[in-house]
């Protein structure tokens, strides 16, 4: 028989408006310290919380404020930018409805993002998992509000955006990196990736031995030069 799929964080309200805490994002700088610096979003992944990404604020360079986001929809254990079904093996999928909770996340931090006062001189994201996969989504939307994307052990979401032309034009640096023996990614979002990102943005494309689903220090070197190049 075929393995079927549980769904993770249906007990969410699909009518219930997608916002962004404003008082549960995590800050590496107060408000007077913000003015006239880049900021760089932190997106955690699924079941996870805005401390978990923070974490490597030590790690990055110091030019921009960072800020850590916490995910709207609560799993039970932590949060989720938008629910998944889960195979037995393991793996996670997308769906129509699941496709709908990415867009209104979307959505929620685009709308944080514009709110911002004062407004950053620019600002870039940085996503793990589920967050690496919005970081990206974020860039298809708003190519124009977000300079660039880190993705870790993200993908792209399926489906065309309105902005993916903008985006194309643009060409944004973005970094994708990943492990061999990632069993959460499904092998078809992979794909996906690695076709569509290639021929729409500036990507630096890194793929790390043994690693799992998990972030390494050699990964997490590479992003920091990445950063680095980022605001030289």
């Amino acid at each position: 028989m075929p393995r079927r799929a549980r769904r993770e964080g249906t007990d969410i309200d699909a009518r219930e408006p997608v916002t962004i805490d404003d008082g549960a994002v995590l800050w590496s700088a107060s408000g007077a310290d913000r003015e006239d610096r880049p900021l760089l979003v932190l997106l955690h992944g699924y079941n996870s919380h805005e401390g978990d990404l923070f974490g490597l604020a030590p790690y990055l360079p110091l030019q921009p404020v960072v800020a850590s986001l916490r995910a709207p929809l609560h799993t039970g254990y932590g949060f989720a930018w938008f629910p998944l079904q889960v195979a037995a093996d393991g793996g996670v999928g997308l769906g129509e409805a699941e496709a709908r909770r990415a867009e209104a996340a979307a959505d929620a931090v685009i709308a944080w993002a514009e709110s911002l006062d004062p407004a950053p001189t620019a600002i870039g994201l940085l996503g793990f998992s589920q967050g690496g996969a919005l970081s990206i989504e974020l860039l298809r939307r708003r190519s124009d509000l977000f300079g660039f994307a880190v993705s870790l052990a993200g993908f792209v979401l399926p489906g065309e955006r309105d902005g993916d032309a903008a985006l194309a034009d643009r060409q944004p640096a973005v970094f994708w990196g990943r492990g061999t023996e990632d069993t959460v990614i499904p092998a078809d979002a992979i794909a996906r990736t690695q076709e569509w990102l290639p021929e729409r943005v500036d990507l630096d494309a890194r793929i790390y031995e043994g690693l799992g689903h998990a972030v390494s220090e050699l990964e997490l070197a590479d992003v920091t030069a990445f950063l680095r190049g980022r605001y030289a």
